[in-house]
């Protein structure tokens, strides 16, 4: 019985996988994930899943329901038949079944749905942790830890040599000198850590809704580069004419206004990344997302910074452009010449929801 409860289980956690996969797209673009999203898991609405009922048979089949009715009627209502309208009532209404799915799950989704190369780390953090090892079996342990394969094999054994054995009525009781055990050993591994650095545009012509673009779009990356590390720094930077340093909720939630200065962000993330991700240690990506709208010749002084100070330290650096009806764009031109020439430069435009799988591609597709 439980070997038939795991193996509808497993069945029904690849329907859960194809579901998810399948309407990817719609779950990035609305960022339902995101609102739901525990320590190590997910919670997602699948509503496309029917919840399984019982239904009327034929007659004569067998069974010992009573009762009137036709032959696939549900037993109970079916979900979803309501219009909205009517008065109020006592009767149970359909639900929408949500099921959890780990971070990892979502990363390998994500990955096998845009054809993701697996990342290779550049640099090891000097940092080891301790971890446990199993290498082989012991007569000693946990009932936890016990190899019931082993077990089982070494009791045959036995009774077949001491004649219990009976072919006839087959019986296998293990005593306590066939019970084998997990045996391990602890090994240090070093880690493999990085760091992440959020850049955005928070002037008077970014909106709420860009905003959202880049929370949604910044989940995702997450999600996968976590799916490759052992440990994930995050540092957000938020800028205007000025650049300042702030904790999550006030980069998705800030206001602000007036001027745009690209190159203020790119200094203070090269300082950043030259005092706390030393380039032989850490794997480190910088992600900046804006409206375009650069101030004068501010540019030039924002590319030089890129070549001279950012890309020699950064296995990525991701510019994304949020599409805006109030300024000019012409930024991204020039990160996009720099993409010609530089392997770590990715330019990627975003005009609506619509295209942030399409550009969470375009930035991890190259598997840096």
């Amino acid at each position: 019985m439980s070997q038939k409860i795991d193996s509808d289980y497993q069945r029904f956690r690849k329907i859960v996988r194809g579901k998810v996969k399948s309407d990817l797209s719609k779950y990035v673009s609305r960022g339902e994930l995101i609102g739901r999203k525990g320590k190590d898991l997910v919670s997602i609405p699948l509503p496309q899943i029917d919840i399984p009922q019982f239904r009327f048979g034929q007659k004569g089949g067998g069974g010992v329901g009573q009762g009137d009715g036709n032959v696939g009627q549900a037993l109970t209502p079916e979900q979803g038949e309501g219009d909205g309208k009517g008065s109020a009532g006592d009767s149970p209404g359909g639900h929408i079944l949500e099921v959890e799915m780990s971070l990892t799950e979502l990363a390998e989704i994500l990955g096998e749905e845009l054809a993701l190369p697996r990342i290779e780390p550049k640099g090891k953090k000097n940092i080891v942790t301790t971890k446990d090892k199993y290498t082989g079996v012991r007569q000693t342990g946990p009932e936890s830890l016990r190899h019931f394969k082993r077990t089982f094999k070494k009791a045959m054994r036995r009774q077949i040599a001491s004649g219990q054995y009976e072919i006839e009525k087959p019986k296998i009781i293990p005593i306590r000198e066939d019970k084998q055990y997990r045996s391990w050993k602890e090994v240090q591994k070093p880690e493999s850590v990085a760091g992440i650095i959020y850049m955005m545009d928070v002037s008077g012509s970014m909106t709420d809704e860009q905003k959202e673009i880049v929370r949604i779009e910044a989940f995702w990356i997450d999600t996968w580069l976590k799916h490759h590390y052992q440990g994930l720094k995050t540092v957000y930077i938020v800028h205007d004419a000025e650049a300042h340093e702030v904790d999550e909720h006030t980069f998705y939630h800030v206001r602000e206004s007036g001027g745009t200065k690209i190159s203020s962000a790119y200094e203070l993330c090269s300082q950043i990344v030259e005092t706390r991700f030393p380039a032989d240690q850490w794997n480190v990506y910088a992600f900046h997302f804006s409206d375009g709208d650069n101030w004068g010749d501010d540019n030039t002084k924002c590319l030089g910074i890129l070549r001279e100070k950012l890309l020699p330290r950064l296995n990525l650096f991701g510019y994304g452009q949020v599409e805006s009806p109030y300024g000019s764009g012409e930024f991204h031109e020039h990160v996009a010449a720099y993409a010609n020439k530089f392997a770590n430069v990715i330019a990627s435009r975003i005009p609506d929801r619509d295209h942030i799988l399409g550009s969470i591609k375009e930035f991890l597709g190259t598997g840096r």
